[in-house]
């Protein structure tokens, strides 16, 4: 299996944002679970990929030229992919992966997270879309969430299609678990 990682470009401010990712890569690994992520060797982003290669597993980074460019790639991966721009890397990632986690991260993180999600609504794909949230830094997102859903502007059952932990085991079996809902548009 191959999970697409979504995180942040920097390694923010608390040491367990480096600690828990480390340790997500370290299981992830151990489980024969290869990684696809953006390619860049800063931030979580370069955590997520040497925790995961330091423990024997696989890692597919793609990232755009352009930031290629800017010395950002990590050279010490599986297989590095070189594509155009970000739409090229976000599809790639997309049709290499079997389901996306996000951790921690930025707008960025939340942009490709949001679209993998608003994909699986509209029946593009019925891969998982998880949450690794750690220390509940996305608690906050899902009680917007929440509201969404109380307003009339999100289904239910596309809220309950997101797996929400700070379990990695609890993660690897949601995710080997999951049941796509119907589609949007069906």
């Amino acid at each position: 299996m191959k999970v697409a990682v979504y995180c942040g470009s920097s390694n923010g401010n608390e040491a367990k944002y480096i600690e828990q990712t480390k340790a997500l890569g370290k299981f992830l690994a151990q489980n024969n679970i290869d990684v696809v992520y953006g390619g860049g060797k800063v931030g979580l982003m370069g955590t997520i990929a040497d925790s995961v290669m330091e423990h024997g597993g696989k890692v597919y980074g793609v990232i755009p030229e352009k930031l290629k460019n800017k010395e950002l790639a990590h050279t010490g991966i599986t297989d590095l992919r070189i594509v155009k721009d970000m739409h090229e890397r976000k599809a790639m990632m997309a049709d290499l992966a079997d389901a996306f986690i996000t951790l921690p991260g930025g707008a960025g993180t939340l942009e490709e997270i949001f679209e993998a999600w608003t994909w699986a609504q509209l029946g593009y794909h019925n891969k998982p879309c998880a949450f690794y949230n750690i220390d509940g830094f996305y608690d906050d997102l899902f009680k917007m969430f929440e509201k969404m859903t109380q307003s009339g502007f999100l289904k239910e059952e596309y809220l309950s299609m997101l797996i929400n932990t700070s379990n990695s085991q609890e993660l690897v079996a949601s995710i080997k678990n999951y049941k796509a809902p119907n589609e949007k548009w069906h």
